[in-house]
């Protein structure tokens, strides 16, 4: 199996740097430096001067490396629009200063999408209990009153000045620590969300790269990728909780990470992060290689299995699953990149394959190949149990 070179040196031991003991005196002068310390300043705009800024191009940037996918539905949106309409307080938005008048948001993205659309009359108020005679209207659809009411509200934001910090590396680490701190007591972040807001770089942007891919998308039953899906993704994306907690993202960084599935270690999460932090002294030719690897091994996956893709075989049912799995598509990946060499082989024996996945089934109706353990015997058995099938498969 293809293992780029930094991968073949990604796994020597690190050596923790030392915590060096500091007196007082040295710790007073490193917060006279005023080391890890923000810098803020706070602004106040009426909601309708709010939307028009939003429209100058660059003024402030919704979705930076370190913020989630979207997951207000339009009921949550219209509680946010009725908080406005009672005069409720609604938290400051927090941004980063990231040029002269260009903002990314660090914290209310929601909020400002919701405004956004309030006013662009693409939100028709539903689910409100304290105002239920004005579901169903948009903005323009309001009684005067209301309207004025509503124009008459404002939204502050705090800016988290450049200054804060020195050098790039040291803005993208406050950055990150800020935005750690302020989703503390939001909705919960997935782990890969987390991982996507920490571990920003190159390989990172090729997983999401990836995961647009068209046999991957239709594998993981999600629409076909369009640029406008970052921006505005459709609604059968945002109610798609696989899409909205990046599930997808993590099943391509499953693949690369379970190719190493000897190194496994402090279970399946941790070992992810483990080898999303080591990724970070890859070089170009190291992700050319992967994303050469990623799409020649789905393409033959999809060319084999078709519409089955990832889809366990049900005993029980005597069919194949309605949906697919991830743990099974942790083996059928790493098996197939394992036998690349094979390709044309195993295309001839399409058939053969697919019998033989189901054989696996039978023989092994523990949930072996459905994830019930997560130990590294279960991972790299599952995964050595279908590579050796296809090996098997090709030699005949």
């Amino acid at each position: 199996m293809k293992i780029t070179e930094s991968e073949q040196r990604m796994w020597g031991k690190e050596t923790p740097a030392p915590v060096r003991k500091m007196s007082d005196d040295e710790i007073n002068a490193k917060y006279l430096r005023r080391e890890w310390r923000i810098v803020t300043e706070t602004n106040r705009e009426q909601l309708p001067n709010f939307v028009e800024a939003l429209k100058r191009p660059g003024w402030m940037e919704l979705r930076p490396f370190y913020q989630r996918r979207l997951r207000w539905d339009p009921e949550r949106q219209s509680k946010l629009i009725e908080s406005f309409i009672m005069n409720v307080p609604v938290p400051s938005l927090f941004v980063y200063e990231a040029g002269l008048a260009k903002f990314e948001v660090m914290d209310g993205q929601q909020r400002i999408t919701a405004i956004k659309e309030f006013y662009s009359n693409e939100l028709r108020l539903t689910g409100l209990e304290q105002w239920p005679e004005i579901n169903g209207r948009t903005y323009l659809k309001l009684p005067t009153e209301i309207k004025k009411g509503i124009d008459r509200r404002s939204i502050s934001y705090t800016v988290l000045l450049k200054e804060s910090a020195e050098t790039t590396e040291e803005q993208t680490l406050l950055r990150q620590l800020v935005f750690e701190r302020l989703n503390t007591g939001g909705v919960k972040l997935s782990q890969q969300e987390v991982r996507n807001c920490l571990y920003q770089g190159e390989f990172n942007n090729l997983l999401h790269r990836l995961a647009t891919r068209a046999p991957f998308r239709r594998a993981w039953e999600l629409p076909v990728y369009s640029e406008s899906e970052q921006a505005n993704p459709p609604v059968e994306l945002l109610e798609n909780s696989f899409y909205s907690k990046m599930s997808d993202i993590e099943v391509v960084l499953r693949f690369f990470a379970l190719r190493h599935a000897d190194q496994y270690t402090r279970g399946m999460q941790g070992f992810l992060d483990v080898y999303m932090v080591r990724t970070r002294q890859f070089q170009a030719g190291d992700l050319t290689q992967l994303e050469a690897l990623f799409d020649e091994t789905i393409d033959l996956g999809t060319a084999i299995f078709g519409d089955l893709l990832f889809r366990p075989w049900s005993v029980k049912e005597g069919n194949w699953a309605d949906h697919p799995h991830v743990a099974f598509s942790d083996a059928v990946m790493v098996g197939l990149a394992r036998n690349l060499a094979h390709a044309d082989l195993l295309l001839k024996k399409k058939d053969v394959v697919l019998g033989a996945t189901q054989q696996l089934f039978q023989k092994h109706e523990d949930g072996t190949f459905t994830g019930r353990g997560n130990t590294k015997a279960d991972v790299s058995n599952r995964i050595n149990l279908f590579d050796k099938m296809l090996r098997e498969v090709a030699a005949t």
